[in-house]
């Protein structure tokens, strides 16, 4: 880091506040304490401490009344899909507001804020549908990274929101071809920020507290809306990018980079065949291998990686084409959705690529959606995109439902909910936008 940045920060660290109640929050309730065997953690990325849908909290509530679990506390807010993160005492989400790109940095627990940190954008639409952040949050340690829908990529100090280093990536590496603004999240590892940049080149990874640009992987498979993640093939420290935005002729697929300098391992060629789709479901990673899904002509496919790099498909299953929500993987199975607009909960069996079991969980006045899962406590966590929020027990054998509430009744509800100590956060994208936490905490 620069002198300047330096004094910046510890200006910043000397000057935090405590957090203060606000116009736009409701408080309703207090959570219950946290029994003293639970197991709690962090939920840092929109993919969760791992990347990869699972949490080591344990201890949640597993059944509520009709209503659902309590209400913490909700709060105001603009459009965005992105979900909120927490890191310890602090959680961090990003909306917009008129003309403006906001993020604002809440206590857990009261909902009340550290800071708020916002700057103009432009906003487009395309197919019916307004641009509005995609791209969730990162916390790694002091710092917070966002990605906002006009290429804004922002460094802030976590405790502060005072600025660290911010960069346009049209601006000073060329736009990407992407329908609805960026939404891929970046990716800390070790020392650098890894985004997938799109416009000069594909990936690009950074020094995570200057900015300064390290390397950059180029290739003509462009920006998309899929986070990168990172794996370890045959030993060696990878990461998986599944690339590939608004281009005509419709391109895309999944990348193995070496971290340290960019260099391309592998790849291999993975997208509709329609113009208007996009690679958006995260790669997930399975060994010496990775499962990446489409929604629109291809499906899922899994990718095997030789010792050398190379890319070989084992299986293809065309009936699990997930949009954008991203599968979780679970004791040898795969569980996601497929579909666009009708859509089922589907399992299949990781090793052969059979499908074990398909269903469309028909709710009681709800409809399953573009739900997404995480598994939690023993369970899945299911969160429907009509605010139908499920516990269930999915196995290879099929579904069951153990718990069901409506929180609210409002379309696009698609991001990840946020879970950490206890506490459930769900963002409510429509008809009232709003980020609303809920007591999860059992006895």
């Amino acid at each position: 880091m620069n002198i300047p940045a330096l004094l910046l920060l510890a200006t910043s660290l000397a000057l935090a506040d405590p957090p203060q109640p606000f116009e736009a929050l409701t408080f309703h309730v207090a959570p219950k304490p946290l029994s003293p065997t639970a197991v709690t953690e962090d939920w840092p990325r929109f993919l969760g401490p791992r990347h990869d849908l699972h949490s080591k909290e344990t201890k949640l509530l597993k059944s509520w009344p009709a209503e659902g679990p309590k209400m913490v506390w909700e709060v105001k807010r603009g459009k965005g899909h992105a979900p909120a993160v927490v890191s310890g005492d602090h959680l961090v989400m990003i909306h917009t507001s008129r003309d403006r790109e906001v993020i604002e940095c809440l206590q857990p627990e009261t909902g009340r804020r550290y800071w708020k940190f916002d700057y103009p954008v432009t906003f487009g639409s395309n197919y019916g549908m307004e641009d509005a952040p995609r791209s969730g949050p990162v916390i790694d340690g002091d710092l917070v990274f966002t990605v906002g829908v006009g290429s804004d990529l922002h460094c802030l100090d976590l405790k502060t929101g005072a600025l660290v280093w911010k960069v346009n990536l049209n601006e000073k590496y060329g736009p990407a071809p992407l329908f609805f603004g960026r939404g891929s999240c970046p990716l800390v590892d070790g020392d650098q920020l890894i985004v997938n940049v799109g416009g000069q080149f594909c990936v690009g990874g950074f020094n995570k507290r200057t900015g300064e640009l390290l390397w950059s992987t180029k290739h003509p498979w462009q920006a998309s809306y899929a986070s990168p993640v990172p794996a370890t093939i045959h030993g060696k420290k990878r990461i998986l990018v599944f690339a590939g935005g608004m281009l005509r002729p419709p391109a895309g697929g999944l990348l193995c980079i070496d971290p340290t300098n960019g260099t391309l391992h592998g790849e291999f060629p993975w997208r509709s065949t329609m113009f208007a789709s996009v690679n958006a479901a995260s790669p997930v990673v399975l060994g010496d291998a990775a499962f990446v899904t489409e929604g629109y002509t291809e499906g899922g496919a899994l990718v095997d990686f030789a010792p050398d790099g190379t890319a070989k498909l084992r299986w293809k299953a065309e009936r699990f084409g997930s949009q954008f929500t991203t599968p979780v993987a679970h004791d040898g199975y795969l569980y996601g959705i497929d579909g666009t607009a009708g859509t089922e909960l589907v399992c299949y069996e990781v090793k052969s690529g059979r499908e074990m079991w398909r269903d469309d969980l028909v709710l009681e006045n709800a409809r399953l959606g573009r739900a997404s899962l995480l598994h939690v406590d023993g369970a899945f966590l299911c969160l429907g995109d009509q605010g139908t929020l499920l516990w269930l027990d999915l196995g290879p054998k099929g579904p069951k439902i153990l718990a069901q509430a409506q929180l609210f009744r409002a379309p696009e509800t698609w991001g990840v909910p946020t879970v950490s100590r206890g506490l459930l956060f769900v963002n409510q994208n429509a008809m009232g936008s709003r980020l609303v936490c809920y007591d999860l905490r059992g006895e």
